[in-house]
This record gives structure tokens, C-alpha cells and sequence, in this order.
């Protein structure tokens, strides 16, 4: 299923945007992913039940795809400027993710901006572990987000789930982000 996402800047070179501008659009692109991944399932008939259940199986694609923004974008920024960009992107993702929480349940008191940063850091920790091709990821790294979302699904859902995560849903998402990430941060070949 295809979603358009920005990749072109107007007006103002992308050198001349803040990490914080950039972050939002990037932030918004992984929120649309992840969304297009749950989408995904459901159209697959994967019992999603719950909003909770949705929600969490949204984080864990979101903190994947946050993952393989930085190795995407590393070597094509300074070091300095991705960690202000990685901060923006994922301080955003979890604006959104409390805003669509709180429209879901109201405001419970509950502090879902900062349990979902965590879970974004355990994540990152986690997915750090893994050599990371965006390009081309490996079964192990791919493997790794499928079994995550696949502990999320039902005990009917979850013999089939890894397998629609890693064959479509993944690489799906991995190529709009490359699309995206491309237009902001062209690779060193395509600045040529």
C-alpha cells in the first residue's frame, strides 16, 4: 500500500532547516508508517482487538524505523547535528504517541510522552546490537521487529504475523523511508 511522503524541500536548502523542522517531518513519516504497518495487519485479518494492542504494535514499528532513520542518515550529517535530528524525531513521535493516546482514553494522568521515550531507548539499545544495512537489513534485524509486534498479536495471529512483518509490511516501510530520507539527505552517490 503506498503513501505519498514528503522529500522535497521548497524555498529553503534542507542544510537550512532546523533539526526540529526536519525531525517533524520525519517524525510524521514514521507515525504514517507505523500506522500503514497496523493497517496492514488488519487488512491481513490479524486480530488487532484492542486500541492498546494497536498502539503497541505502532511503537514497536515506529521505534524500528526511528532506528534505521539514524543509521540512514549517518555518515551523511555530522555527528553532532544527527543526535539533535534523532532527539527532534523521536521527541515528536512521542508527542504524537501520548496526543493519540489521550484522544483514546482521556486523560488519565499517566505520562505516555515519557514511558514511550523509554521504550524508544531500550529499542534503540536493543536494535544497536544488529548490523543494520537500510538498504538491504538483515534477516536477524528484521527477525527481531517481527517477533516484537508478534508477541503483541493473538495466539491465533501469531504463527503468520512475523512472516507479514518481514516479507511486506518492513521492506514497504524501509523503502518510503529510504525515499524520504534521500530527499532530505541525499547518499553520497546521489549528491554527485
Amino acid at each position: 500500500m503506498s503513501i505519498r511522503v514528503k522529500t522535497v524541500w521548497f524555498k529553503k536548502a534542507a542544510g537550512q532547516r532546523g533539526p526540529d523542522e526536519v525531525g517533524s517531518v520525519l517524525a510524521a513519516t514514521i507515525w504514517r508508517l507505523s500506522e500503514n504497518a497496523v493497517a496492514g495487519l488488519s487488512k491481513a485479518d490479524c486480530d488487532i482487538i484492542t486500541p492498546e494492542r494497536g498502539v503497541r504494535i505502532l511503537g514497536e514499528m515506529a521505534a524500528f524505523l526511528l532506528h534505521v532513520t539514524d543509521r540512514t542518515i549517518h555518515g551523511r550529517v555530522g555527528d553532532d547535528e544527527r543526535a539533535r535530528l534523532l532527539q527532534a524525531t523521536g521527541s515528536r513521535l512521542a508527542d504524537v504517541m501520548a496526543e493519540n493516546i489521550r484522544a483514546m482514553v482521556g486523560d488519565d494522568g499517566f505520562d505516555y510522552r515519557s514511558n514511550f521515550i523509554d521504550m524508544l531507548n531500550r529499542r534503540g539499545a536493543e536494535y544497536a546490537e544488529f548490523a543494520i544495512d537500510p538498504a538491504n537489513p538483515s534477516f536477524e534485524v528484521l527477525r527481531y521487529l517481527a517477533l516484537a509486534i508478534r508477541e503483541l498479536a493473538t495466539d491465533a495471529d501469531q504463527p503468520w504475523v512475523a512472516d507479514q512483518v518481514m516479507e511486506i509490511l518492513a521492506p514497504e516501510a524501509l523503502a518510503t523511508l529510504e525515499r524520504t530520507i534521500d530527499g532530505f539527505f541525499p547518499a553520497p552517490e546521489m549528491a554527485a
